[in-house]
């Protein structure tokens, strides 16, 4: 029987007060979008570790690369609504994409939040390509400007989150920036390193390692406060340019799942995510680790989808262009 204080903590948080092993699956899957060794990949067999033997007896990680990570939403929207499917997406693939993708094939009614999972902030960084005087944005910017031909940066994808934020942040200063695209941050941070292009923006936690190295300074980041992993680092709004963004990472399943469903799922993340093995797992990635009620986590994408609404259009950016 759960006791006095258990069942306060639980109903403070919405989730159910009962142990969640009692209604163990005999499978489930945690649907990634992309493929293997990636950020959401590796946290999601994480969180599947901890899941397995008491959410469901079996519990693996099921990659769906392509697309951007749309291919991973398809795959949950046709899912069974029993709590054996979840998906674990960034956020841009629900706020963003239905703004700029016009032949989409899914729409936000067609999943149903169960859980934030963990939050970072990107950051614009400079390899070796740059000089050492260029210390913060506003330098870069004018280094650019006076090299017209270097005013480059990498992102891990077209449309993606840190792409617009670099196209926001080139219309915010007046400067001409081109975009490489490339198909996740790996290959990006190399050539950033090797010198074949001067800057990339991206997740934090894919710098971290080089910028403790010195093979790569981190110039700002783009979160309303400052990233805790870069705290010496300042944001893009510190520095005069009107960016406050960050990407969340959440658990999603169908949305004909019901509410019991959902809430089971919810308690059962919620246990897995808050243990300190998890949390320091996600910050070595430069991940903030945090679960979250389903209520708070719809009325998060609701605000979200709504902001990249305008932001989508102050960028000009579609998948088409």
């Amino acid at each position: 029987m759960p006791t006095r204080r258990r069942f306060l903590g639980t109903a403070a948080l919405g989730l159910l007060p009962f142990p969640v092993r009692a209604q163990g699956l005999d499978s489930a899957r945690i649907i990634v979008g992309f493929p293997p060794g990636g950020t959401t990949d590796v946290m999601a067999r994480k969180v599947a570790d901890k899941l397995r033997g008491g959410y469901a007896r079996s519990v693996i990680v099921d990659n769906r690369p392509g697309a951007g990570g749309q291919l991973g939403v398809i795959a949950l929207k046709d899912a069974p609504p029993d709590g054996s499917a979840l998906l674990l997406t960034p956020s841009s693939m629900l706020t963003i994409y239905p703004n700029t993708y016009r032949a989409l094939q899914y729409k936000l009614e067609d999943v149903a939040p169960v859980s934030l999972a963990m939050y970072t902030h990107h950051v614009l960084s400079v390899g070796p390509a740059v000089p050492d005087s260029v210390k913060n944005l506003k330098d870069f910017l004018a280094w650019t400007r006076a090299n017209p031909d270097k005013a480059v940066y990498g992102s891990p994808g077209a449309g993606s989150m840190p792409h617009l934020i670099g196209v926001l942040l080139a219309k915010a200063s007046g400067t001409e920036l081109r975009h490489v695209g490339y198909r996740g941050s790996a290959p990006g941070i190399q050539d950033l390193l090797g010198g074949q292009i001067p800057s990339f923006l991206g997740p934090v936690g894919d710098v971290l390692t080089h910028s403790k190295a010195g093979k790569v300074r981190v110039l700002g980041s783009s979160g309303k406060e400052r990233d805790k992993f870069l705290p010496a680092v300042p944001t893009m709004g510190e520095q005069g340019f009107a960016i406050g963004l960050r990407e969340w990472y959440a658990f999603f399943m169908p949305a004909r799942a019901g509410a019991d469903t959902v809430q089971r799922a919810a308690a059962a993340l919620e246990q897995a995510i808050r243990q300190a093995d998890v949390v320091e797992f996600g910050n070595q990635f430069g991940l903030e680790v945090q679960a979250s009620t389903p209520r708070v986590l719809a009325d998060l994408l609701k605000v979200d989808a709504a902001e990249w609404s305008g932001l989508a259009k102050q960028t000009g950016f579609t998948a088409d262009s």
